[in-house]
């Protein structure tokens, strides 16, 4: 039986984990995969607190080397599901299952890709998810953001900014975004508009070149860039936890800046991009991961 255990390995579950353990609660962190989430995807970081630079992968391993110090346990192991049981909640894996008093969900949310050929092969050298994380590294070169709404159109200005061009590919006839946005756009005479089309191939060896992009009658035409940002949306993972949690209709579990679900049984906690929430850095995720481990800590602690 444990006191929490976090399921999800990105900054806000390692940030949970930590501060657990400095509360001295034994924990246990489950991560199906990798170490650090989506920042390990950027190569380099610049705006987080008292660091100039450094890699995501190397904020992830210094982060996960303070976790494992502070003796937090760790299951590398993929969590089906988690029920309610007498004493607290069974967190049931692939290959296990476990107790706890209190379970803290930060399994994140991926961003949404392209589903093309190579997508994956250029992630980091050249195609990017994050305007705000990466978006320095393109000053005066050319870019492509691909979608429509919000997110697309904010970090289209972000990179017009410094930006030689900035394209603007929608695979829609129109924007989906606020109008204030989509005037801001188009009165900046570095960002040109491409509506109705779609990224069909990406051009590059060793790095991205350029892309090919159609429209809905199929014709083709070639682009040169330097990179693409991808802002087609994100997808959450919190189809294990959709029995115990009110989701929205993205999939998103429904919380307050208090990391406690709208809709949850006692000691059940969210931390990260798996919840609502307006801003999804790699600080507002950390922040969420002391929250929640700190109100976990306080449930425990009401129990005895």
């Amino acid at each position: 039986m444990y006191d929490i255990i976090i399921v999800g390995a990105g900054p806000a579950g390692l940030t949970a984990a930590l501060y657990a353990r400095r509360a001295e609660k034994t924990a246990l962190l489950i991560e199906r995969s990798t170490f650090g989430g989506q920042i390990t995807h950027s190569p380099r970081v610049e705006n987080y607190p008292g660091f100039l630079a450094m890699s995501g992968n190397e904020f992830a391993e210094k982060l996960l080397e303070q976790v494992i110090t502070h003796g937090v346990e760790i299951e590398l192991d993929e969590v089906k599901s988690v029920e309610k049981s007498d004493t607290g909640y069974l967190v049931i894996t692939e290959n296990n299952a476990f107790e706890a008093k209190s379970v803290i969900i930060a399994t994140g949310s991926r961003h949404r890709p392209l589903g093309i050929e190579r997508e994956d092969e250029f992630v980091g050298e050249g195609i990017s998810y994050c305007a705000v994380c990466d978006g320095a590294f393109y000053k005066g070169k050319t870019v492509a953001i691909i979608g429509g709404g919000n997110t697309a159109l904010q970090e289209a200005v972000l990179l017009s900014e410094t930006a030689k061009k900035v394209y603007v590919i929608q695979n829609l006839a129109f924007f989906t975004g606020e109008e204030s946005l989509i005037n801001n756009i188009k009165a900046r005479a570095n960002v040109e508009i491409i509506l109705s089309h779609t990224v069909a191939r990406l051009v590059g060896d060793s790095e991205i070149k350029g892309i090919v992009i159609k429209n809905e009658l199929g014709a083709e035409r070639e682009i040169s860039v330097d990179g693409i940002f991808v802002a087609i949306g994100q997808i959450p993972e919190n189809t294990p936890f959709a029995p115990l949690v009110e989701l929205d209709e993205c999939g998103y579990i429904v919380s307050g800046e208090d990391c406690l679900p709208k809709t949850a049984q006692n000691g059940i906690f969210v931390a990260g991009d798996c919840r609502t929430k307006s801003v999804r850095q790699v600080t507002t995720a950390t922040a969420d991961g002391a929250v929640a481990a700190l109100s976990a800590c306080r449930y425990i602690d009401s129990l005895n």
